[in-house]
């Protein structure tokens, strides 16, 4: 075990939620990172759809060495080698791309691809993803990672992505998610520092909850 995966399965253990920063801008990457992370997050993404999103995660992954930092809407294995140069450690995509999962895997990265049925987890899984990203959740109910956590392997971690809230998160872990992926519902472009910390904690609690 590599220990960037080590790392990897330490956050995981010990707080399995992603915070999902799209919009976010540089110029404000290190407050709302301090807020995240002081509220317990361990791992944050940036969305390459993001403003400048390569320097969001450059300086989140300087700021914040103990946190797994990386990139979201990842399509293409270029996009991931330029992730890693600027310090991306995770790489996760809102689709299965057979390129991106093995530039990932190649590069020593952790990578969450994006899957919605038992076919593509299977490929993902055989093509050395570490966690698959079920997306998007409005379409996976809870009953649907039930089945999918009955015939993959239990070591899979299954973390549904889209939609997710305090009001739902009890339903899905019960089923068999692993962790959850948190976007508009923590951070939107315009939203206080305060707010978003006081959103960090309050899904830090639901999950100790449930």
């Amino acid at each position: 075990m590599t220990p960037l995966l080590a790392k990897f399965n330490a956050h995981m253990n010990a707080l399995p939620l992603v915070a999902i920063l799209r919009g976010l801008k540089p110029e404000e990457a290190l407050e709302v990172g301090q807020a995240i992370v002081n509220a317990g997050f361990h791992i944050l993404e940036v969305p390459l759809n993001s403003p400048d999103p390569l320097r969001s995660i450059q300086i989140l992954a300087k700021a914040f060495p103990n946190a797994l930092v990386g990139a979201g809407t990842v399509t293409t294995a270029q996009q991931v080698r330029d992730i890693k140069a600027t310090g991306g450690q995770i790489i996760i995509s809102p689709h299965l791309d057979d390129n991106v999962v093995c530039e990932a895997v190649n590069l020593g990265l952790i990578s969450m691809p994006g899957v919605a049925t038992p076919t593509e987890a299977f490929r993902a899984i055989a093509l050395g993803a570490h966690g698959l990203k079920l997306f998007p959740a409005e379409m996976i109910s809870p009953s649907v990672v039930k089945s999918m956590r009955a015939v993959l392997p239990s070591h899979v971690r299954l973390i549904p992505v889209g939609g997710i809230g305090a009001h739902n998160m009890a339903d899905y872990r019960q089923c068999g998610a692993s962790g959850f992926g948190i976007g508009s519902a923590l951070f939107a472009p315009g939203k206080t520092v305060q707010a978003i910390g006081e959103s960090a904690a309050a899904f830090v609690r639901a999950w100790h909850a449930v």
